[in-house]
């Protein structure tokens, strides 16, 4: 049943495949900010940096099984360069939420969102030519 579902999404053109995997990925990012400031008050900064683990770890296995998985990259060296990757793409994406929440005054949610789709293009170019550029397997 996953295996085919797999399959299927494998046809789509890759661009939407990285959509669909960020999509996910930065929804998943969202929710956990959002429950961590709405529930427990923790500050959104600080949320953030949670959710981005969390990310991570969807963002990765939905990049490594459909995305790039015909770069059939994989292995700890890849992990370690797609979480530079992310890194990264985190620094820019706490840099701008930062500017979006204490210069332009903007909500923590709606912030995340727009600094989460500018972020995502560097991450694609950075993922595809070399966190999964194919021979990058261990």
């Amino acid at each position: 049943m996953i295996a085919d579902a797999l399959q299927r999404l494998r046809r789509l053109p890759q661009l939407l495949q990285f959509v669909l995997v960020g999509g996910t990925a930065a929804a998943t990012h969202l929710a956990v900010v959002g429950l961590l400031v709405s529930l427990s008050g923790m500050p959104p900064l600080w949320a953030n940096v949670l959710a981005f683990l969390v990310a991570f770890v969807v963002s990765y296995n939905g990049h490594a099984l459909l995305t790039f998985s015909a770069a059939q990259a994989r292995g700890w060296p890849v992990v370690a360069k797609f979480f530079a990757v992310a890194c990264l793409s985190f620094v820019a994406n706490e840099l701008l939420y930062y500017i979006a929440l204490n210069w332009l005054h903007w909500h923590y949610f709606w912030s995340l969102a727009a600094v989460l789709v500018l972020v995502a293009i560097g991450t694609f170019v950075m993922s595809k030519f070399w966190a999964f550029k194919a021979g990058s397997a261990a």
